[in-house]
């Protein structure tokens, strides 16, 4: 039994399945994302959805489904599952389940009488290519399949409207056909491994429902052309392979293709493999150039995700120079001091203060996995510019005070990672001296001198080291709470906002503390008793009146429940560096704890990953992006923290 499985009760149940959802991804951003039982339930769900540049730089559904019918002795049995207006779900074709296996390529398992026919479906890593491979087990009498695309070609933040402009037709292609709704995109190759009877009846159908848009209040109803359906003969222990991609494909390489990425995958037969798996998703190569996708299925890149994320994606998997790639990306689209938050080019954002200073904290992570003594020499350029930009200041009124603390923020502008917005006003401004902003901006002030005193620069040097050394004072003073011991979340002249909030966990965790063991520990005790959940670490205490226990309702709702209670499981990262920190070998099964109970969500949400965030109460159920990169990411990296904390790695040190 593979590792990641689910029965026939579990599949017929949609309460069960219908939340379940399966990504498959390449290495340029496309993937193929449905539920478990292929009925889609968002708009960002399709079996084929692919960047198109030449469009709008944006991903497109191009093909989003395919119905597959077993006809057997003049009989039909449809084995897909569609929503319709009005909640109807036709033709019920997960009756049909027996079974579901995630390893090694995604596989259903279906009856239908006599037939057992069993799907398998991948994606091909160097290419924007969708392979599915249908194998009938078992069958008494002549069988046959029967399969029916339906297309979008659409942006995957909208939904198609049946209309006239639609090119219906299509051209001939070994073994399948070609099509372009659209002028401009790129064409759709529709192939199987064996000639098919293709009967062309285009035609639309309407009103497919996407419940998980409707809940968040969006566009929940999209009409998808059909060309027709291919019809195909097959043999008991006969296997067809169908290929949806953008490129004419040999038909008779399909079982090299399937056999080539079995080969090359690795196994998700476990937790850690599971994670490790996941991480290689969002590492992207697209123009040459080496990115990481925040998450799956809606973000793109965001320069705060990526330092987040990058060591847990490149350095624990053993790749310094994909490590190097996304830096070298990310550092040659730098605007003075700070990086692009979201987006490149003229549609970038330079709107984030914690970005510039987790780049310090990325290089931190980079010289303890590599040793490498060339930092200052091949990295001091950006990190100068950082920090003598925020020292006279930039945009977003960030510079920093007389007294060496950094103040970031404006009125209706959102620069710190909890940078909710509804109606044009941030939910948590945090406008002043954000507590973690200045932990990360000490921390980086710090590593910099380090780098410099190595390598001879006294003139950084002398600009910065009573600048350094004036900080911890200020910070304590500005921040500690002495009678509750714990940090302020941030201060504004002589406003203090005593919230208990996580982002005082950086001032444990970061290799520069402005803190002692007594003030860590009570930030770490703090943290346990208000913010710690088996999912992460909430974002409010439930002790607070503006606490929001659930992620729910439309995205203005949402929005305001974002960074009011919900847990984010990257932030796990930082709080299991800062307790074993403290507590050393003595706090490993502790985090090791929290660690395994992580392993419950793997046949959550998106089986296989780790989702953006999760309610603040109790069952703490998973919402946001399906795989976010920082919490596989972090995860991954509390797993490696442990190591380095284990009585025989400490021998060895």
């Amino acid at each position: 039994m593979s590792y990641i499985s689910f029965d026939k009760d579990q599949l017929v149940n949609l309460e069960f399945s219908l939340t379940r959802e399966l990504l498959r991804s390449n290495r340029a951003g496309s993937y193929a994302c449905t539920t478990i039982i292929g009925c889609n339930t968002r708009k960002y769900h399709g079996m084929l959805v692919v960047p198109q540049p030449q469009i709008d730089g944006g991903l497109h559904v191009l093909l989003s489904s395919i119905d597959e019918t077993v006809i057997q002795q003049n009989a039909e049995f449809n084995l897909a599952l569609h929503r319709f207006k009005g909640d109807v779900y036709t033709p019920k074709g997960h009756k049909y389940m027996t079974n579901f296996e995630s390893d090694p390529f995604p596989t259903i398992t279906y009856r239908v009488g006599g037939v057992i026919l069993t799907k398998e479906m991948f994606f091909v890593a160097s290419a924007d290519r969708l392979i599915i491979k249908y194998t009938l087990v078992d069958a008494h009498s002549p069988t046959s399949l029967r399969f029916r695309p339906f297309l979008a070609f659409r942006n995957i933040h909208s939904v198609s409207k049946a209309n006239g402009n639609a090119d219906l037709g299509y051209e001939q292609v070994e073994n399948g056909i070609r099509m372009r709704l659209y002028p401009g995109f790129s064409n759709l190759f529709m192939q199987f491994s064996k000639k098919p009877e293709f009967a062309y009846r285009p035609d639309w159908y309407f009103n497919f429902e996407y419940i998980r848009e409707k809940a968040r209040g969006y566009d929940y109803l999209e009409d998808l052309a059909t060309p027709g359906t291919f019809d195909i003969p097959i043999a008991k222990g006969e296997s067809i392979y169908f290929v949806a991609g953008l490129e004419e494909a040999e038909t008779g390489l399909f079982t090299k293709m399937y056999d080539h990425e079995l080969r090359h995958r690795i196994k998700r037969d476990s937790y850690e493999h599971c994670l490790q798996n996941s991480a290689e998703q969002f590492i992207l190569h697209r123009n040459k150039h080496t990115e990481i996708l925040a998450g799956f299925p809606w973000f793109g890149r965001m320069s705060r995700d990526s330092f987040i994320a990058l060591p847990g994606l490149t350095l624990i998997q053993g790749n310094v120079e994909r490590f190097r790639d996304v830096l070298d990306v990310l550092i040659a689209e730098m605007k003075g001091p700070l990086f692009p938050n979201m987006g490149s080019g003229i549609s970038a954002y330079y709107n984030s203060v914690d970005a510039p200073l987790l780049f310090f904290w990325t290089l931190q992570q980079y010289m303890r996995f590599t040793g490498d003594e060339n930092i200052w020499k091949d990295y001091g350029l950006p990190m100068k510019t950082i920090l003598y930009g925020f020292r006279q200041g930039v945009q977003y009124n960030i510079h920093m005070l007389d007294n060496g603390l950094l103040f970031a923020g404006e009125e209706g502008n959102a620069v710190t990672w909890m940078d909710a917005v509804v109606d044009g006003q941030p939910v948590t401004p945090r406008v002043g001296l954000p507590v973690e902003i200045n932990a990360l901006w000490y921390n980086a002030i710090m590593f910099a001198l380090e780098l410099a005193r190595k390598a001879g620069d006294t003139v950084f040097v002398n600009d910065w080291q009573s600048i350094a050394a004036s900080i911890p004072a200020e910070f304590i003073h500005t921040f500690w709470i002495a009678d509750k011991k714990y940090l302020a979340d941030y201060v504004h002249g002589d406003f203090r906002d005593v919230s208990v909030r996580p982002n005082m966990i950086f001032a444990t965790s970061l290799p520069y503390s402005p803190l002692d063991d007594d003030q860590r520990k009570g930030v770490i005790d703090r943290v346990i008793s208000e913010l710690l959940t088996p999912r992460g670490i909430r974002t409010l205490s439930p002790r607070n009146p503006a606490y929001k226990p659930e992620y729910t309702g439309n995205q203005a709702e949402r929005d305001k429940a974002y960074h009011q209670g919900s847990v984010f499981p990257w932030l796990l990262g930082h709080f299991a560096e800062g307790y074993l920190r403290l507590h050393e070998e003595s706090g490993v099964g502790f985090i090791m704890k929290i660690y395994n109970g992580l392993e419950e969500v793997m046949t959550e949400h998106g089986i296989g990953s780790i989702s953006e965030l999760y309610d603040g109460d109790p069952p703490h159920k998973p919402s946001g992006t399906i795989s976010q990169a920082w919490s596989v990411a972090e995860i991954l990296r509390m797993k490696w923290l442990m190591e380095q904390y284990k009585p025989l790695k400490k021998t060895k040190k």
